[in-house]
């Protein structure tokens, strides 16, 4: 073709294009398998970008930690190489401070308190650190179920819990919970933890409903505490870098398609606990131990606000909040 040509059929390929910009696939990643509902709901918000701009958007998933883990994928955020990802609000912690006090030790008794949680202002404010200390703009927060603690052996006491190799989500907030009780924090992959329960490499595990169902932990530690000792929130990040370069329409676009997608993932795991705890108790084999609160851990929950409250006024103020519901 000319070059007069060209330049003219590129010209009308170009005025052909939508005026808030051109079509685009965007790279959203995840640690949780397919079957998880946030991969789910990343689907459904894949298919909810593509309707909204007639087509131009589309989400492309990449689950099960394919480009790495949460730390690795949010470096990709920052530069620009990665454009989306739904991560876990422990991994912000490492850079963000503030977002520990969403890990706080029994800041609230069920799902339905955390989700008010997560959809306060004082979460929202949380939200406003994130560009300047990790490259990203969060969207919006969803979560996972409350955190259970599930053993291989029964425990009776907090005594019980002293030494035991203890896997959780390696974020600051949650080994300073686990060691002022005396466990072994052996922060891994989620895709290890069935088989290290089954090798006796690890004791127990900090777990909410969904995955234990999901990957049967219960096969390998049959003991289930209903503790609810940590709400797990997630957040919808997008690159910073990537945003910039977005029109302000296409911003507004993705910021009410992903808030939808991220309260349909809340009200799911709201309407659903009750149901997976009712699951798990049908399932032969299991023991299960209901409503183990904080007095059962004597004076952590004390010696943890103290020390997380000394680094960010938000422990204090969500406190506060949920002392208001």
């Amino acid at each position: 073709m000319k070059p007069k040509k060209f330049l003219a059929a590129s010209l009308v390929a170009l005025l052909a294009l939508p005026a808030s910009g051109q079509e685009r696939s965007f790279g959203l990643g995840l640690i949780t398998p397919p079957v998880h509902v946030w991969n789910q709901e990343v689907a459904a918000m894949g298919e909810t970008l593509a309707s909204r701009s007639d087509g131009r958007f589309s989400v492309t998933a990449y689950p099960s930690g394919q480009l790495g883990n949460e730390a690795t994928m949010l470096q990709q955020l920052q530069t620009g190489a990665l454009d989306m990802a739904w991560l876990t609000t422990a991994e912000i912690t490492f850079r963000v401070p503030a977002m520990a006090a969403l890990h706080a030790p029994f800041l609230v008794e069920n799902i339905a308190d955390a989700a008010r949680v997560l959809r306060s202002d004082e979460a929202r404010e949380i939200l406003e650190l994130l560009p300047r200390a990790t490259g990203t703009m969060g969207l919006c927060y969803a979560m996972t179920g409350m955190r259970q603690l599930v053993t291989r052996q029964p425990v009776a006491s907090a005594a019980d819990l002293s030494g035991l190799r203890f896997r959780i989500t390696p974020a600051p907030p949650i080994r300073s919970f686990f060691e002022m009780f005396g466990a072994a924090p052996a922060p891994m992959p989620l895709t290890q933890v069935y088989d290290a329960l089954a090798n006796a490499q690890i004791d127990a595990i900090d777990m909410d409903y969904e995955s234990i169902i999901n990957f049967r932990y219960f096969e390998h530690a049959p003991h289930l505490m209903e503790t609810n000792h940590h709400m797990f929130g997630m957040v919808a990040l997008v690159s910073a870098r990537v945003w910039a370069g977005l029109p302000e329409d296409d911003r507004e676009l993705i910021r009410e398609a992903t808030q939808e997608h991220c309260d349909r993932t809340i009200d799911r795991f709201v309407a659903e606990e009750d149901g997976k705890l009712a699951r798990l108790s049908e399932t032969p084999g299991i023991h299960i131990t209901e409503d183990v609160g904080p007095d059962f851990f004597g004076d952590v929950v004390a010696r943890w606000d103290a020390e997380w409250g000394a680094q960010t006024p938000y422990v204090a103020r969500l406190r506060e909040l949920v002392a208001s519901f």
